[in-house]
């Protein structure tokens, strides 16, 4: 989903902010104020460095876009990028890359993110544009029809023509979940793609992406006061427009095992990804969820590597993701999928085994001080390094404000994290990492099925 590589922005993202409350903790600079057309807005002030993160995030995502209309919400993070009647195309990139900055996009299953990060100097070029962008769109075919051809590409050049194909955070989704909001292809299909029409574009446009369906998030070398006055001055005349009520997309966890095999012609060695549904953002769980996540599947140090990899040495690797986000910035069901790629005399209910088995350690015993310490610790740094770059600071406040409703949980995650027990970290085992809640895609190489089933049938003979 990701628009350009944001590992390119490293030079003006670093910021070293100083704002510490004691040596152990740092507390976030946050204030926040709603416009009265609803947009609300999320400052951190940090004058470390004479940059400023930029993020305008709307609460809408691949969850919200129309049925038969795959990958729509994908495809209009592409057209914001395509001009405006007062900003033509090209302007908008060329405005920031001119003075200094970069900027990107993606879109998830309950938001969309616009992010940039500039000197100091083209903060206001940059609200300008956002808002320009936010007001309406240069809708017309041409930019409609190129857009769809490029989205088309990016499918073909990451999953199409890839080995595994995104298996792990597409079709493991379309298995897991049971309501058409959480488990349609959100990249998007090339069919409906195409059927996109520019009446569904304005329509998508006027529906969600008013101020009132919008938080701005601004970090850098900028007071507060400075931050409200100019969102004011380039928002403020903004309208507020109706946002359609959102469907009832939730559902509970799963009740029994799903397993699928799957064939892959450009994978060379076989591939499972293990899923289990998450808890309700906000629940007693979400932070127990997390630490058990990175204590089985974060790192070589965790329970999954030493056991597949380093002691039974089935599996090449082993990986995790949250959803298509993290364990924090989701407002709807969600995966905690586990991917590994193992070896050919290995097989997929070997793998499963011994996951199965480290979880039951967990569910029975907890885990250790010592362990949960270092695993808790690797997460608070994971935490604070990330909000040290002031682009991802601005994107973390204006997507937490969106989805938890309040920036300041950037404050509360690390306590959260803290606070974690053994005995919290031994019922989320035992209550998510079920086998009824389990969902498994098996991917092997299409040589290798094709191998067995020959000698399969030798032996028939």
């Amino acid at each position: 989903m990701q628009r350009r590589s944001a590992l390119l922005l490293a030079g003006l993202l670093l910021s070293l902010s100083a704002h510490a409350a004691d040596a152990d903790k740092w507390t976030v600079p946050v204030a926040t104020k709603k416009l009265d057309n609803g947009l609300t807005v999320v400052v951190s002030e940090d004058h470390s460095s004479p940059t400023v993160g930029i993020s305008v995030v709307y609460h809408v995502g691949m969850r919200l876009e129309p049925k038969n209309r795959t990958g729509f919400a994908h495809l209009f993070e592409h057209l914001m990028f395509q001009g405006s009647p007062n900003a033509k195309k090209g302007v908008f990139d060329s405005v920031i890359t001119g003075g200094g900055g970069r900027n990107n996009g993606s879109t998830r299953p309950d938001f969309t993110n616009y992010i940039e990060v500039a000197p100091v100097s083209a903060l206001e070029p940059i609200l300008w544009l956002e808002a320009d962008r936010m007001k309406t769109l240069d809708f017309n075919p041409e930019t409609l029809k190129n857009q769809q051809d490029v989205v088309k590409e990016e499918i073909r050049v990451n999953v199409k023509n890839q080995p595994y194909g995104g298996f792990m955070w597409i079709d493991i989704g379309q298995q897991a979940f049971n309501k058409w909001e959480n488990n349609h292809d959100g990249y998007g299909s090339f069919e409906d793609l195409e059927n996109a029409s520019l009446a569904d574009v304005e329509a998508f446009h006027r529906d969600y992406y008013g101020p009132n369906n919008a938080v701005l998030g601004i970090a850098g070398d900028v007071t507060p006061e400075q931050g409200f006055a100019l969102a004011e001055k380039y928002f403020g005349g903004l309208k507020a427009r109706p946002t359609p009520k959102a469907p009832d997309f939730a559902e509970g966890l799963n009740t029994q095992e799903k397993r699928i095999q799957q064939s892959d012609a450009l994978a060379q060695v076989p591939a499972i990804a293990a899923a289990w549904k998450m808890p309700d953002r906000g629940s007693k769980d979400q932070a127990p969820m997390a630490v058990l996540g990175a204590l089985l599947a974060d790192g070589d140090a965790s329970r999954f590597y030493q056991r597949l990899v380093k002691g039974d040495q089935m599996a090449l690797n082993v990986s995790s993701l949250y959803g298509l986000t993290d364990p924090w910035t989701y407002d709807g069901p969600t995966l905690f999928t586990v991917f590994a790629l193992y070896k050919p005399n290995a097989s997929a209910d070997k793998l499963l085994a011994a996951m199965d088995e480290e979880i039951a350690k967990v569910a029975t015993d907890g885990v250790d001080d010592a362990t949960l310490a270092r695993v808790k610790t690797a997460m608070l740094a994971d935490w604070y390094n990330g909000l040290e770059f002031i682009m991802s600071r601005a994107d973390t406040l204006a997507k937490l404000q969106t989805l938890w409703g309040d920036a300041n949980v950037v404050n509360q995650i690390p306590g959260k994290i803290e606070a974690v027990t053994s005995d919290d970290v031994k019922r989320a085992a035992a209550t998510y990492l079920t086998k009824a809640n389990r969902t498994v895609i098996d991917r092997q190489p299409e040589a290798m099925i094709k191998a067995a089933e020959a000698t399969a049938a030798a032996k028939a003979e």
